[in-house]
């Protein structure tokens, strides 16, 4: 699929830890839409489900920078009781929640979230898939998320990731025609760290050689990507 001729720049940047901006698109702006309405949840959890490289760390980043956010590991959980995890946290951060289950912490996420709740701290948890489907021993924990709202987030698509492309080349001062992006467009990968890794090893080769971005040399980044991956 090729780019269209115009690529639309009007989208909503959000600020994120990583110094990058959120770009939201139909693909993130319902998931968006319930981090904005925070404090102002049904309940006091949130999960965000999307595949890899659908933006969740990028987009719970940008909650974190919004709220304060504590983000809590599951070193954090397994070590840390409830209490001092939620002490003067103003809102919790819980990435990849499944693995925590899988972690066989389901005692402590069960006591985390009731006492969040208890103290009125909302919990923002991002996974793969629905809670529904996570092979959950404690039955109390599962009716728990099995009953918070789910925001769902789609790959990238098209129009986000040439604007993404187009950013990120920008903020390298770099200036790319519209061939490039829509032969990067019809060959990558569609995830923010496959854009963050072709436009670094394409500034990079372009350096390094002293050449212009070239589709040949575009081509030579993209295979030379394919290969390192065998």
């Amino acid at each position: 699929m090729t780019a269209p001729e115009q690529i639309p720049m009007s989208f909503d940047h959000r600020p994120a830890l990583s110094g990058e901006d959120f770009l939201v698109s139909p693909s993130n702006e319902r998931a968006v839409q319930w981090i904005d309405s925070w404090p102002n949840w049904p309940g006091p959890l949130l999960v965000i489900v999307g595949p890899t490289g659908s933006g969740k760390t990028h987009l719970a980043n940008v909650f974190i920078n919004t709220t304060g956010a504590k983000n809590i590991s599951a070193d954090d959980i397994a070590t840390n009781g409830a209490d001092n995890i939620c002490d003067g946290a103003k809102a919790l951060v819980v990435e990849n929640a499944e693995k925590f289950i899988e972690r066989g912490l389901d005692e402590q996420l069960f006591h985390l979230y009731n006492t969040a709740r208890e103290y009125d701290i909302r919990i923002l948890m991002t996974a793969k898939i629905p809670p529904a489907r996570w092979k959950i021993d404690l039955k109390d924990l599962s009716s728990r998320l099995n009953t918070a709202p789910i925001a769902e987030i789609n790959p990238p698509d098209d129009i986000l990731i040439a604007a993404l492309l187009l950013k990120q080349f920008a903020d390298r001062q770099i200036n790319v025609g519209q061939d490039i992006i829509s032969y990067l467009l019809s060959r990558m990968d569609r995830s923010f760290s496959a854009v963050r890794d072709v436009v670094e090893k394409t500034d990079s080769l372009s350096l390094s050689e002293k050449r212009k971005i070239t589709i040949p040399l575009v081509r030579r980044v993209l295979e030379n990507k394919i290969n390192n991956n065998l």
